[in-house]
């Protein structure tokens, strides 16, 4: 059933207040092509947790929510188990329940926001863990012809934070389920520095998965705000990947300055360092601002307009590439 003038307030975990001409939700392919069959709208929109978009206006066309759920586990032997999950269930609740079944692999994305359709649209990652390390193939329906189809590893064609669903099939697949393949084993990835500090601090020298991931929610919920408190997206920014004598010019004047190997003899700048550099972290701006405890997160404390969040993005993006010589990529989609 299609519903008019819905407000999104609800559906986005900025929490901004916009309206869209038409919505609807969809638990099956069956549910999205009868939505579909009845789509008078050019515009169309598809949200899942809504965790990773900011709106700066109403939206005039059809929001279409994906709500397929399943969890599915098609095989399973001695080393490996692949699960094929519905694109509507919430990303975290996946991973808990993995830890609960010592299915080994996506621990350290434990409470990530958003579903789990997104991850691999956006190659979601955290803590030396990116989804293109436990991804088999995802199934997508095609808005135009109403086919389904299965793309592979090669063709989903990864990067930091990217996948062909951002670029070249934007707006033209609506991802329906994802099939993981994790560990029967319980080999940990604990190599990234705040999680073997949270480890060691509580005397944990053998870690299970289960540690892991509780170690990861306690550092998440230490810098990162509650959406469910603080209207929030999460990381706004990417972290910028530059070339080595990007690097170099900026250790002459900040001789600690994080970096990270990248691909193709490139490093990756930590963001949130340069923005806090900058004086940007927790300044507040009206009822929005930049968070005290984590400044790659813009936060809406209270009513703040879409347009307003972007505004700021911008001046923070204009004075790191005045400041450093290194321009910012938002994360988040602006609609």
């Amino acid at each position: 059933m299609i519903s008019t003038n819905v407000n999104l307030k609800e559906h986005n975990t900025f929490g901004i207040s916009v309206n869209s001409s038409r919505f609807a939700t969809f638990t099956s392919v069956d549910d999205l092509t009868q939505v579909l069959a009845k789509r008078e709208d050019s515009k169309l929109l598809i949200l899942g947790g809504g965790s990773n978009i900011l709106f700066t206006k109403d939206f005039d066309g059809l929001v279409l929510k994906n709500e397929i759920k399943g969890f599915e586990i098609i095989h399973q032997d001695n080393d490996i188990v692949q699960i094929k999950v519905g694109a509507g269930e919430v990303w975290h609740d996946f991973v808990m329940k993995c830890i609960d079944l010592r299915f080994a692999g996506i621990e350290n994305l434990s409470l990530i926001p958003g579903s789990v359709g997104a991850s691999p649209m956006q190659n979601i990652g955290a803590y030396g863990v990116e989804i293109k390390d436990v991804f088999v193939e995802l199934e997508a329906y095609h808005i135009n012809s109403g086919k389904t189809k299965i793309f592979s590893k090669e063709e989903c064609q990864f990067g930091y934070r990217e996948s062909v669903f951002k670029r070249e099939f934007k707006d033209q697949y609506i991802i329906t389920s994802v099939t993981y393949e994790l560990n029967m084993s319980s080999r940990v990835n604990s190599s990234y520095g705040a999680i073997q500090h949270e480890l060691e601090s509580n005397g944990i020298k053998h870690p299970t998965i289960k540690d892991i991931s509780n170690a990861v929610i306690k550092i998440r919920s230490s810098k990162l705000p509650n959406p469910k408190e603080i209207g929030n997206a999460g990381s706004f920014f990417k972290n910028p990947i530059v070339g080595k004598d990007v690097l170099s010019k900026l250790q002459n004047t900040f001789e600690k300055v994080p970096n990270y190997p990248a691909p193709e003899g490139k490093v990756k700048l930590a963001a949130g360092w340069l923005i806090e550099q900058a004086g940007w972290k927790g300044k507040t701006v009206g009822n929005h601002g930049v968070h005290k405890n984590q400044a790659l997160v813009l936060v809406n404390y209270s009513d703040a307009l879409g347009d307003e969040i972007l505004t700021l993005s911008t001046q923070i993006i204009n004075d790191v590439t005045e400041k450093f010589g290194v321009t910012l990529e938002r994360e988040v989609n602006i609609i």
